[in-house]
């Protein structure tokens, strides 16, 4: 489901970014990389379903995001085709790594303008599927993509080489939670080797070797199922709470600059105010 991939998404970037307690601390990051990433990652989580039209992806910036949508679909061979790969993977990681090299020289400083727009869609994915949009209308969907890409552009830490690690992280968590349910993928896309006709018959191995020449490891069994519901409880719950620790140590370090900055404000427009009576 759209929900549980964003949220294993999150969770998974939790674990390797930060490096506290319950983490793995694989690629360390500051809080600004954890939170950022981890809003990110929950959006990398879903672009894998960005091969289908009427997908959460496809509807969560339109028209724009539908156009690309209907051009994955048709370069991938339809849903849980190409982009459930090996090869759909490293297309994905690719396009992070040359966003990332998108820079602007400006007069407030070098913007990594690729980033933040790569970034601004991986967000606004994110919060479509977690149903923080309205189901009908579309302005909300932008205006909150545009705000987030100036924000992630201006305030996200200067290297954006953890955006490809955010991809990679994304798109592997969405093949995983795909393989473990019924459906499973074809991980070696565009080569489909489908079983002979005397194994589909035989028990397990037709459940792991699909038919269609998909790969499984039904340990959720269908999408959407209740084994899925429990598992992804504690996942949301560890995502959750590990984009908070962030945020709070973000707010820590940058609180007392920011109600300094208010209080000169307010003093100086005090000063005015009274200067001129």
């Amino acid at each position: 489901m759209g929900g549980h991939h964003a949220a294993s998404g999150a969770a998974a970037w939790v674990a390797i970014a930060s490096t506290g307690p319950y983490t793995l601390g694989w690629y360390p990051l500051d809080a600004t990389g954890i939170l950022i990433g981890g809003m990110a990652t929950a959006g990398t989580a879903l672009v894998c379903d960005w091969d289908h039209r009427h997908s959460t992806v496809a509807n969560s910036l339109p028209p724009l995001s539908n156009v690309i949508a209907v051009g994955i679909e048709n370069a991938s061979g339809g849903h849980r085709q190409g982009t459930h790969s090996v090869l759909g993977a490293a297309f994905f990681v690719l396009l992070a790594t040359l966003a990332g090299q998108i820079q602007l020289e400006t007069d407030w400083g070098l913007l990594s303008v690729g980033a933040g727009l790569l970034c601004m869609f991986m967000i606004n994915i994110a919060a479509k599927a977690l149903k923080l949009f309205p189901k009908a209308g579309f302005i909300s969907n932008w205006l909150f993509a545009l705000t987030m890409a100036g924000l992630v552009t201006w305030f996200a830490p200067d290297q954006w080489t953890w955006l490809p690690v955010s991809m990679l992280t994304g798109v592997v968590v969405h093949i995983v939670g795909d393989m473990i349910t019924t459906g499973g993928v074809p991980l070696l896309w565009p080569i489909v080797i489908k079983p002979p006709r005397f194994l589909r018959k035989l028990p397990v191995l037709n459940d792991v070797w699909r038919a269609n020449g998909a790969f499984s490891l039904p340990l959720l069994g269908r999408a959407g199922s209740k084994r899925e519901w429990l598992v992804l409880i504690p996942v949301s719950a560890y995502a959750m709470v590990g984009m908070c620790v962030a945020a709070w140590g973000l707010a820590k370090v940058h609180f007392p600059a920011a109600l300094a900055l208010g209080s000169t404000l307010v003093n100086s427009l005090f000063g005015r105010l009274f200067g001129n009576t």
